[in-house]
């Protein structure tokens, strides 16, 4: 596979998997994060996930202090400023009634892709399960390492 087309089966599984996140967060949140019809949150899902590319990075140098603070908890509070932007920009086709529920949506959405991520092997760290005896060491192993 192109490295271009590797991109997109990415974006594209990243995308389906946010929708399936937030899908999950409508139903748990069932009358407080609405949508109309199908597309609407497929629309939101997309929105939500250019937010999250573009503007959330931005968000988070603006309040690393916080970050640093709270120790990294409050993402959930940008988190949730992104979903409440979505609701409002897409009012009335997809809705978050307050701030509250855009947190809780917040911390399902968040909660859902990565156990999403991790079980489809799109996540960005690694999880390794070893069964058995470790590996044996190589001899290369023992010689020191110089990093430039």
């Amino acid at each position: 596979m192109q490295p271009g087309q590797k991109k997109f089966v990415r974006f594209l599984q990243s995308w389906v998997i946010n929708t399936l996140a937030v899908l999950v967060a409508v139903a748990i949140l069932h009358g407080h994060i609405t949508y109309q019809k199908w597309s609407d949150l497929f629309i939101a899902s997309l929105l939500l996930g250019i937010l999250n590319a573009f503007v959330r990075p931005i968000l988070m140098l603006l309040a690393l202090p916080l970050l640093i603070f709270t120790l990294g908890l409050f993402t959930f509070v940008i988190n949730a400023l992104l979903l409440y932007f979505v609701g409002s920009v897409m009012a009335p086709h997809f809705q978050v009634d307050s701030f509250g529920y855009a947190f809780l949506g917040a911390l399902i959405i968040s909660i859902v892709s990565i156990a999403l991520n991790v079980m489809t092997g799109n996540a960005r760290g690694s999880i390794k399960i070893q069964r058995g005896p470790p590996p044996k060491k190589n001899d290369d192993d023992d010689k020191p390492v110089i990093d430039v």
